[in-house]
């Protein structure tokens, strides 16, 4: 099994996928070959009771059910490329029914909120400059971390007032960013190289003068949310939700705001319009219920 993995893993990179779905993919499939392996079975002899016994498996780990879903269509790719390049002529998971998933509606920062936030670092210090530059970057744009991240100063173009955003894919994004972001980005160019020891190209540096890590931005977000009177969670997803429900309130087409997310499917983005209907039915209710 091992080999073939070792050739699938070469096909995903050939497939142009983004750095973390190939991990993604390879983690569950080799979770999946290792489980497999303990019950002395091969690529070949893998049928539709493995599946369900390795799902079940899962479940007893303490596994979501948005997370066996995705193991069982990582195994699922897996085996369409197998059968694809005639390494076997069957697919285990054919029969097996994918756990439902239950979307949670995400929770979202009103515009005070999100000010209230936004003001937080303090942009006299080296730190609070960058930690403002990228919080206002991320809620002009509604990157993902990762994409925020991953940015270099040869991404942004602050004179023609947009960032390219590229997620590891072929495609790229083109995402308009407003004065505020524009204003905290180049204030906090013009101290970056304070930080900036190794001559990266990188935009948003640590203290340490490296690439910022998922967890360095997480302890970032909950440093400010910690300062505020905010009730609601806020993570590393909040402002880029906030993002998409706010054009929505005013205005966007949702095809528009799926293109600037980057989302490949419009029923991740219908999500937000779901948010928005709530929020709406809610008010409507409490102005017109007498005992609201």
């Amino acid at each position: 099994m091992n080999n073939l993995l070792t050739i699938y893993i070469g096909s995903l990179h050939n497939d142009k996928l983004s750095k973390n779905t190939i991990e993604a993919y390879v983690l569950d499939v080799k979770r999946f070959i290792e489980f497999a392996e303990n019950r002395s079975e091969t690529v070949v002899s893998v049928d539709n009771i493995t599946i369900m016994a390795y799902a079940e498996y899962l479940k007893k780990e303490g596994k979501a059910n948005s997370s066996i879903a995705r193991s069982i269509v990582s195994i699922r790719n897996y085996y369409k490329y197998l059968i694809k390049n005639n390494f076997t002529d069957v697919d285990p998971t054919t029969y097996f029914s994918i756990p439902k998933i239950k979307r949670n509606i995400p929770q979202i920062l009103s515009i005070e909120e999100v000010d209230e936030l936004l003001s937080k670092p303090d942009d006299l210090t080296v730190k609070g400059c960058r930690d403002k530059a990228m919080l206002e970057l991320m809620y002009a744009t509604g990157i993902k971390v990762s994409e925020l991240l991953s940015l270099t100063i040869y991404d942004i173009n602050l004179e023609m007032l947009y960032i390219t955003c590229n997620n590891g894919k072929e495609n790229e994004r083109i995402i308009p960013i407003g004065s505020h972001a524009v204003n905290c980005i180049s204030q906090y160019l013009k101290i970056r190289s304070t930080i900036n020891l190794n001559s990266l190209s990188i935009l948003f540096l640590n203290t340490k003068s490296d690439k910022m890590t998922r967890q360095g931005f997480w302890k970032i977000i909950k440093e400010y949310a910690k300062m505020t009177n905010i009730k609601k969670t806020i993570n590393c997803y909040t402002l880029r939700h906030s993002f998409a429900v706010h054009l929505l309130q005013n205005g966007a087409g949702i095809t528009s705001v799926q293109e600037l997310l980057g989302h490949n499917s419009m029923s991740t983005t219908q999500i937000y319009a779901t948010v928005i209907k709530k929020s709406k039915l809610a008010e409507i209710y409490k102005n017109t219920h007498p005992r609201a």
